[in-house]
């Protein structure tokens, strides 16, 4: 096993456990002695790995809870629904809520345990690749509010995060590729030759899946994709969580380098608002496979693509060692949808109140090459200028 440390100053304050398998969880749990499970119900019904979670959790006589995980359920009405439940299970002080599931259920499950009782220790399974790389990594917690985006919550570490490639080969390839976007971002902004090898690594599992979803048409080849490349993903998903956490460490609540972080998000929050508003309509004539709707993934995917064009226009410089068409080829090549379908006039006033801006300024994080990315404060106005 693996140890990533985040720290604060000289503290370690949460730490990540990259392992191959679940074969360690019930070590990670044996110092808590009254642990709390909250895990998204369809988890329980569709990763074949929840049932060996079950069993450590059944070994320890852990009370669970199933939630429904979804950007409409998102809500501070289930964040109450898990403080109900705690209390009606006696968690006390000295409780672990254990959350299993994406980033969806660790966010809720972080803030309702960040402001049950005043704050009690959680600790995160996460279930998918997005969470893996990104959601569950860092302290942030929250919940949507308003049809915006996480403007709810707080920053508070979970006591442990505990990843592994093997619950990921349930995954549907969509969601999959969703966290893929979020590793290919992590690794723009800071490389160690990651970007390189994760592309390669990914476009070769995509021609592998259409390879042999052409000679069966029986079953679904992904998750057969997935399981032949669980040691090369385990080392990409703990490099990407070793660039996170150096970042957290060195910038816990988001004053400067950790903006980096929201690569794309700028953009990203803004397309998923206009989807939800318009039930995704557009994306079904959009130019990749006419699928309905965005993940959040393909929504960053797409915000890099446009972060890109906006470093382009802005630096002004013909000779910048990435452009856009190389960010999208790059992601396009992993088999992620990057096409946007709406303006960036269609997202200005989504991006006004965007919960980073300040002072009537939003921080757009721009990359400038591989590993190089700069955090640049524009106005909406300024930006939509000089991409239109």
């Amino acid at each position: 096993m693996e140890s990533i440390d985040i720290y604060s100053g000289d503290k370690v304050i949460s730490r990540v456990m990259a392992e191959e398998s679940l074969a360690g969880l019930e070590a990670c749990l044996k110092p808590y002695a009254h642990v709390f499970a909250v895990m998204d119900r369809a988890v329980a019904v569709h990763c074949p790995a929840a049932a060996e979670i079950a069993d450590v959790l059944n070994r320890r006589n852990v009370p669970g809870m199933l939630m429904d995980a979804s950007e409409c359920h998102k809500t501070m009405e289930t964040v109450m629904e898990i403080c109900t439940w705690l209390l009606e299970n006696g968690a006390d002080r000295d409780a672990l809520v254990l959350a299993v599931g994406g980033g969806i259920t660790t966010d809720m499950t972080g803030f309702a345990a960040s402001i049950y009782k005043r704050g009690v220790r959680f600790a995160y399974v996460p279930t998918t690749l997005l969470a893996q790389v990104d959601a569950a990594i860092g302290g942030k917690t929250g919940v949507n509010f308003e049809k915006y985006k996480n403007i709810l919550g707080v920053i508070r570490q979970p006591e442990f995060t505990y990843m592994c490639p093997q619950v990921l080969e349930s995954l549907p390839r969509r969601d999959f590729l969703s966290g893929a976007a979020e590793m290919l971002k992590t690794f723009v902004i800071e490389d160690g030759g990651c970007y390189a090898r994760a592309v390669e690594l990914l476009s070769g599992m995509s021609e592998e899946y259409e390879n042999g979803r052409r000679e069966t048409s029986e079953a679904d080849p992904w998750g057969d994709t997935v399981g032949r490349h669980t040691r090369e993903l385990a080392e990409l998903i703990a490099a990407a969580a070793r660039v996170k956490a150096g970042v957290v460490s060195r910038d816990q609540f988001e004053k400067g380098e950790r903006r980096k972080l929201n690569l794309g998000h700028t953009f990203a929050h803004a397309i998923e608002t206009l989807a939800q508003k318009d039930g995704g309509e557009r994306f079904k004539c959009c130019e990749d496979d006419g699928m309905p709707g965005v993940t959040h993934g393909e929504a960053v995917a797409m915000g890099m693509v446009l972060a890109a064009r906006l470093a382009d226009r802005y630096y002004r410089n013909d000779s910048a060692a990435i452009t856009e068409r190389e960010v999208a080829r790059g992601l396009k090549n992993c088999g992620i949808r990057c096409t946007c379908p709406y303006s960036v006039q269609e997202m200005a006033d989504i991006m006004r109140k965007d919960k980073k801006a300040e002072g009537g300024k939003v921080h757009f994080v721009l990359p400038k090459a591989i590993g190089d990315v700069e955090a640049v404060e524009l106005s909406v106005e300024e930006a939509v200028a000089l991409m239109a």
